[in-house]
């Protein structure tokens, strides 16, 4: 028998080095395998997996999440998390606008439903815009059913106007008011930490930052507050009234004698709802159902037992149709700026200075965009991020693309800022804007180290060097460096809004100062043109470009691309074999919760402001917070 020779330990280093990229290359090629075979069985499960949509159909409305302007969520986020049977947390006010629209010439669609009680968020702006689009629904013929079981007055501005209003007999509805309060830091941050927070502003209405300084609302703020917030509610009074035929003032009344009112009922608040008409009938989730049944064509396999489609169904079917024919039409594009103004690259749902200005020069350099729709959402931010996005603004004006302005909910202080130069601004009577005003503020805490026994000391070169260390007191004179910086900036801020609205400085001094006004507050006011929605809005711009009725031009969302990834993940995950593969997935679900956003904390706008800019002493910050609660 022949002996193999025993190998030497350089040909077993070669040998097992071999074995290793062997089995390397095995394994990359099975992966590679893998991997083609999962796109093809993408591929061949990836049909629209959208059920053929059949007559006598009723829409069922029941969105869950926060109403906004643009997801803050990307493409395969919602897509995994739609197919987990999960919510993303956020409803685009766009695609309930467009179901609503879309559903009144739909001679499949017999009537819809509308279930508002999870539908969370949204100012008065963007719910009296849903409130019109039901209204226009119902005046159009088609049956609209509002069902409740714990109903909010945001969600009722909505429901009102529905043909026939039901709620749980042990549910409930109550409208209280408006109401704005906040939390005032000062004591805690001044007395017990030692932080002294140091405020340079220009206006006495400007007060988004006194929470830091005061332990109560300034006088003048709550003067402000509450002539804005008056005519809110009011509309919402005069809104809700004409839609259920009660005179506003017998409502206004009902709530100022709400505790006997509900002490009538012996604490019953569905009866309640009804004794006062706010609702038509109360009935049981079942009841509900059985009088859809009964209105409707059964099916024993959906919910409820009647034949329906959901709202992100019936989207798909209009996404679908809308995918499979290329519009050559001319294009009204619709840039979205919602969410707080910062500087640089930002995810959808902040302003970016950087990324919503490459929004507007990708709407200026696509030649079939012929118009440009700015719809703004927004409490303000930074100031130098707010003039890069009016620049852009002005570039498409230049370039002879007409830029309207829509505002939302929000449209205050930056918001304003980047808005001012439109050809027209539309605002809801609801919105809230102006807030024209600038500050800038900076925490010093040497008394808070002192605490710990923490000294600072040094030396330096000239009497300012280090002189914006926050760890030392803040120098008299510096505190006049920052307000001669702040004052230019207010400035700067009226001076272009004089120029765009072709106003003397004087004239928008009165009006600015800080002062937040409702939308039609300020149209009086010569701040807004014309009162009306995003739909008003899209239909001026193609006017102003010149593109005929409504048939001959197609509005397009200028939006960030998708990567290829997010793209392709998009799709399967909502295609059939997908949805099953995603649907089992205990991992899936656990990127899925380490994915989805995280609640940011309220003061992030003001720890940002305070971060050191290179030859800036404090950021001026042109920002409101001026929501309601």
């Amino acid at each position: 028998m022949n002996q193999v020779p025993a190998r030497g330990p350089i040909a077993r280093f070669f040998i097992g080095l071999w074995d290793a990229m062997n089995f390397t290359r095995r394994l990359i090629f099975n992966l590679l395998f893998f991997v083609l075979l999962f796109l093809l069985l993408a591929l061949l499960g990836s049909g629209d997996g959208v059920e053929p949509l059949r007559d006598r159909t009723t829409l069922v409305i029941a969105p869950e999440g926060e109403l906004v302007e643009q997801y803050s969520v990307d493409p395969a986020t919602r897509a995994l998390a739609r197919a987990l049977g999960e919510d993303s947390g956020e409803v685009q006010l766009r695609d309930l606008l467009r179901a609503l629209e879309k559903a009144g010439g739909d001679e499949r669609i017999e009537r819809v439903v509308l279930q508002l009680d999870q539908l969370t968020g949204g100012g008065m702006a963007s719910r009296r815009e849903l409130a019109a689009a039901v209204a226009r629904l119902r005046q159009g013929g088609k049956q609209v059913v509002a069902f409740s079981e714990m109903m909010g007055q945001e969600q009722y501005l909505v429901v009102a106007e529905a043909g026939e209003v039901y709620l749980d007999p042990m549910g409930g509805l109550l409208l209280e008011g408006l109401g704005r309060y906040r939390q005032y830091y000062r004591e805690g941050l001044e007395d017990k930490l030692g932080v002294d927070v140091h405020l340079f502003k220009v206006g006495e209405y400007k007060s988004a930052a006194e929470p830091f300084v005061l332990d109560q609302a300034s006088p003048e703020s709550k003067q402000a507050d509450l002539y804005w917030m008056n005519d809110l509610w009011n509309r919402y009074l005069a809104d809700i009234g004409a839609a259920r035929g009660i005179a506003p003032a017998s409502i206004a009344a009902d709530i100022e004698q709400l505790p006997a009112g509900i002490a009538a009922v012996e604490g019953d608040l569905a009866q309640y709802a009804l004794q006062h008409q706010l609702v038509d009938g109360l009935k049981t989730r079942q009841q509900m159902d059985d009088l859809l049944l009964e209105r409707g064509v059964a099916d024993v396999d959906a919910e409820g037992g009647f034949r329906q489609v959901s709202l992100q169904g019936y989207l798909d079917h209009l996404d679908t149709a809308l995918r499979m024919a290329a519009d050559p039409r001319p294009q009204v594009a619709v840039v979205v700026a919602a969410g707080s103004i910062t500087g640089g690259e930002q995810p959808p749902g902040t302003i970016g200075g950087e990324s919503t200005s490459a929004l507007l020069r990708q709407a200026l350099d696509e030649d079939n965009i012929k118009a440009v729709v700015l719809r703004v959402d927004s409490p303000g931010g930074e100031v130098f991020a707010s003039e890069q996005i009016r620049r852009e603004v002005v570039a498409l004006q230049e370039a002879g693309k007409p830029v309207v302005v829509s505002m939302g909910d929000l449209a205050a202080s930056g918001g304003y800022w980047i808005s001012m130069n439109a050809d027209r601004i539309y605002a809801d009577p609801s919105t809230i804007t102006g807030s024209i005003g600038i500050f800038g503020m900076i925490p010093t805490i040497p008394r808070a180290l002192d605490k710990i026994g923490v000294n600072t000391d040094g030396v330096g070169t000239t009497r300012f060097a280090g002189a914006f260390n926050i760890t030392r007191a803040l120098d008299p004179a510096v505190g006049q460096i920052i307000q001669s910086v702040i004052e230019k900036g207010y400035r700067d801020f009226i001076g272009k809004v004089a120029e765009a609205r072709e106003q003397p400085v004087a004239q928008v001094d009165e009006v600015a100062r800080g002062r937040v006004w409702s939308g039609a507050q300020a149209k009086a006011r010569g701040l807004v043109d014309e009162l009306g929605g995003l739909k008003a809005a899209i239909a001026d711009a193609a006017k102003r470009a010149e593109l005929g009725d409504a048939d001959d031009y197609s509005v397009h969302y200028v939006e960030k691309i998708p990567t290829p990834f997010e793209q392709f993940f998009a799709g399967f995950a909502q295609s059939r074999i997908g949805a099953n593969l995603l649907g089992d997935s205990e991992m899936a679900r656990g990127v899925l919760a380490k994915a989805l956003p995280q609640a940011r904390a309220d003061l992030e706008l003001l720890e940002g402001a305070i971060t050191p800019v290179a030859g800036v002493p404090v950021k001026a910050l042109a920002y409101c917070f001026c929501g309601l609660q």
